[in-house]
């Protein structure tokens, strides 16, 4: 009689970092030649915890030493809670469970969240991964996907074509600290949005196809222009993790020779305790040059390869590039080139990181933040502000956009001379640029004007502090009028809709005569001439234009004082 067995094969495909190109791991996928086993599994747990069982063992048998995703429904866990077969197939084969990232898919529904909660608990406890498989396209509600907190969100591809939405979701990894990939990508486009989006890691066709056999040779597209959103403090180092080496504390030198000889592109190898905690990193040239010597493979190939391992380097998952560097910066010259551990709230690895992948991601950041800088001024062009502006609005976060020019400012260049009207565009930015904080950013787009994003409560000491001063050229005085639009949260989609509802405050603050201000709201009707000579009318009182006519509407101040 045939078994199940009989006619089903695995096959695996690369998840692939985006930012680095290398393979982050192999996720296994059951492939079978006849039958029905897939729907069998989704309703007997015992058969899906014996599939995801069955493709570790499988993939023991390449002698893959990537870490591995593995498929299980959702109501599996829910019905067996530890996948205990799942566990014993780990400990036959030598595979840890840090090393094993469970994709928990879909269908969510009628699956009780309580006893899946219950049974992602206990996984986790015991050193798993968790994955939240199908988001997006599948039926798992929000609360239940912030219940999960998963390590890692997968989406599918069509998605892409919805940036608010798989904006809104990197905004939720950001908050959980969770990593997002999409799946399924076909096509260079694909793979550009999804590194515009915002994710880490992806696999599809484009990269690699399934195979029968494992493979790190894979096609990633390069960059083109700057991708993403920039972070003043660098890049999270998440988003340069590779897979870690990874061997018990009490391994023999000869099994790490092995390991590293039976794989070149492993430069060093971590050993950990049984919570996964490294205690002790080997690197490969120092070690194999160790056993090399006359009498070094007599000496230390059956003793435990601590004695050639050196204090392990780690930072947290949350850590950034910079700091990531300062680490290195901080260590012994000779362990510049050692890996650097990343380890999790628990302090156990989840992978290792590259300096030379820091350093080329850092050094190209910043070619392109000075290839878009303004030669006048040294600030930011448009993008860097309308890329935070996005941001801002994931987030959730309410903003303040203003626009800032100097007045008649052609006329300061035809009677002061250009050098003079130089100076003063960069005095100017110069004043801006003394105001940027974490609240605060500024942009230079071009000729006398510039673009201010703040938060609202940092709005009024930022123009006090423009509008006040005394501004000159060529010994003549010099005003400048500033148009503000406030948008709290959920009045604007983007900063395409944010600069038109900022447009029309251009036009009325340029109207009128000296320093001015007007500022207005998103989705509200006139505006308020804070600054200028003809503010007349009560405080707050709000101005409609029709016809070229200005009419005095009293309108209350908002609460914050914007």
């Amino acid at each position: 009689m045939h078994s199940w067995t009989d006619t089903l094969r695995f096959a695996f495909q690369p998840v692939v970092n985006l930012t680095t190109g290398a393979v982050a791991a192999l996720e296994i996928l059951a492939r079978p030649e006849a039958g029905d086993v897939l729907a069998q599994a989704r309703r007997r747990p015992e058969l899906d915890g014996r599939l995801a069982a069955s493709a570790v063992r499988t993939a023991a048998g390449k002698e893959t030493l990537l870490p591995l995703h593995v498929n299980v429904f959702a109501a599996t866990l829910a019905d067996l809670g530890t996948l205990a077969e799942l566990r014993e197939t780990l400990r036959d084969v030598g595979r840890l469970p840090w090393e094993v990232t469970v994709d928990v898919g879909p269908p969510f529904t009628h699956v009780p969240h309580r006893a899946l909660l219950d049974g992602v608990a206990a996984l986790r406890r015991e050193g798993f991964r968790i994955c939240a498989d199908g988001v997006g396209d599948g039926d798992v509600p929000l609360r239940l996907l912030d219940d999960l907190s998963p390590d890692l969100v997968k989406l599918d591809a069509s998605l892409l074509t919805r940036r608010a939405t798989v904006r809104a979701m990197r905004t939720l990894c950001e908050e959980s600290g969770a990593l997002l990939a999409v799946e399924g990508v076909e096509t260079e486009l694909q793979c550009a949005a999804a590194r515009e989006a915002g994710a880490q890691l992806a696999q599809g066709d484009l990269f690699a196809p399934p195979s029968r056999l494992p493979t790190a040779e894979v096609y990633v597209p390069q960059v083109r222009g700057s991708v993403g959103v920039a972070r003043p403090s660098g890049p999270s180092v998440r988003e340069f993790v590779r897979p870690a080496a990874l061997l018990p504390e009490g391994a023999s030198a000869d099994q790490v020779r092995r390991l590293l000889t039976g794989a070149p592109d492993v430069s060093g190898v971590l050993l950990v305790d049984r919570a996964g905690i490294p205690v002790g990193s080997v690197h490969r040239d120092r070690f194999l040059l160790s056993l090399s010597t006359r009498y070094g493979h007599a000496l230390y190939a059956d003793r435990p390869a601590a004695r050639l391992s050196d204090q392990p380097r780690t930072v947290g998952v949350s850590a950034t590039a910079w700091e990531v560097l300062d680490v290195v910066a901080d260590g012994e010259h000779s362990r510049t080139a050692d890996d650097v551990a990343v380890v999790d709230g628990q302090g156990r690895c989840v992978g290792v990181v590259r300096l030379a992948d820091l350093v080329r991601a850092l050094a190209e950041s910043r070619v392109e933040e000075a290839v878009g800088l303004n030669p006048l001024t040294r600030l930011p062009g448009s993008d860097a502000v309308t890329c935070e502006v996005d941001r801002w609005v994931a987030q959730g976060r309410g903003f303040a956009l203003s626009w800032l020019d100097i007045d008649g400012f052609k006329q300061v260049n035809d009677g002061a001379g250009f050098a003079a009207g130089d100076e003063l565009i960069r005095s100017v930015g110069r004043a801006l640029a003394r105001a940027e904080s974490d609240a605060v950013r500024v942009a230079h787009i071009g000729g006398d004007d510039f673009l201010v994003l703040a938060e609202p409560d940092r709005l009024r000491p930022l123009a006090d502090a423009v509008l006040d001063a005394p501004w000159s050229a060529g010994g003549r005085a010099v005003t400048l009028s500033l148009a503000t639009v406030v948008c709290p949260p959920g009045t604007v989609p983007d900063h395409r809709q944010a600069s038109a509802h900022l447009a029309p405050l251009k036009r009325a603050a340029k109207a009128l005569t000296g320093a001015s201000w007007v500022c207005g709201h998103a989705g509200r009707a006139g505006f308020e001439v804070r600054r200028g000579p003809d503010r007349g009318g009560p405080p707050g009182a709000w101005r409609q234009r029709a016809a070229g006519v200005a009419h005095e509407t009293p309108r209350t101040r908002s609460a914050s004082g914007t």
